[in-house]
């Protein structure tokens, strides 16, 4: 071959190899353009389900309902029966409701004062306003939710027109309690008050103006009447009391329901009003179905509040 022939063989060598080295270049770059893609589309892919992930945690977590658990102390009956039959109720809302004692005593308001329990069941407004006015406690209601009519009973008479002259009666002595007493009897004509207590919520024997029909009236601590009224003609007391001692006395009279200020109250520390634990207790009590369970239960011993 001369030299001309070798110069053009190593010519066209040369643009062959430089051809080679480009496309080799242009292929690589076309390869790390897809990695990049695929690198990309493989993060959007996981961010997404990260997204999903925490789309299912929220949803979740907004699904399960906080469990509040208040604590309370009541009287046996009706308070814990009624406290008993809106628990399941309560549980649906998130409310758990734990009775710490059904034996509500002295000692049961200032345990609620103190932050030991988260309210109480077993009393009305007057006598709690009197424990708050003798104690500087700020105990208030978060609701009226039925009456116990206080009532006349007797062993020995099956109506009032049978009870003697100089009759032997049982009343109880603390001061709420025994006015209402003193009402009933004055209302069924055995005695007249003197006019400046009727206002006042507030009566003892030294109120009576006028005893019409002799009675020997005895003032004892409520607990005690229902187990001495064999030593009585007659005995008032709360028809709560009667309940839990399964008397079988007979009813001679009673005082009226209607526009009664004695309505058994849920009683809390005036910060806790308005809990919304304690507004659903107070709710579910308050309720059409509760109210009904009561009618159905307690015979007219125990009667829902009207509401407005």
């Amino acid at each position: 071959m001369n030299k001309v022939g070798s110069f053009k063989t190593l010519k066209v060598w040369s643009l062959i190899f430089a051809a080679s080295i480009a496309v080799a270049s242009f292929a690589g770059c076309g390869d790390s353009d897809s990695g990049s893609a695929s690198t990309d589309d493989s993060q959007a892919s996981t961010a997404t389900a990260a997204a999903d992930d925490d789309s299912k945690s929220n949803d979740s977590a907004g699904d399960s309902t906080e469990t509040v658990t208040i604590k309370g102390i009541t009287d046996l009956t009706p308070h814990s029966e009624l406290i008993n039959y809106v628990i399941p109720k309560l549980k649906e809302e998130g409310v758990n409701v734990e009775l710490v004692s059904t034996a509500a005593d002295s000692t049961t308001n200032e345990k609620l004062a103190n932050g030991e329990i988260d309210f109480n069941f077993f009393q009305h407004l007057p006598y709690l306003n009197s424990e708050n006015e003798v104690n500087g406690w700020d105990l208030v209601s978060a609701g009226d939710i039925h009456v116990e009519p206080i009532t006349a009973y007797s062993d020995k008479y099956k109506t009032v027109d049978q009870i003697p002259d100089g009759a032997k009666v049982s009343i109880p002595n603390d001061g709420t309690n025994e006015y209402r007493a003193l009402r009933i009897l004055e209302d069924n004509g055995f005695i007249e008050l003197d006019p400046s207590v009727k206002d006042s919520l507030s009566a003892d024997i030294k109120s009576i103006k006028n005893n019409k029909k002799n009675l020997e009236i005895i003032e004892q601590d409520s607990a005690q009447i229902i187990p001495t009224k064999a030593d009585y003609d007659f005995f008032i007391t709360n028809t709560n009391k009667a309940l839990e001692a399964k008397i079988t006395s007979n009813k001679l009279f009673s005082e009226s329901a209607k526009d009664n200020p004695y309505a058994n109250i849920v009683a809390v520390r005036k910060e806790d009003k308005d809990n919304e634990a304690i507004k659903k207790l107070v709710e579910a009590l308050q309720s059409d179905d509760t109210r009904k369970y009561i009618e159905d239960t307690y015979d007219g011993a125990v009667i829902p509040v009207e509401l407005n």
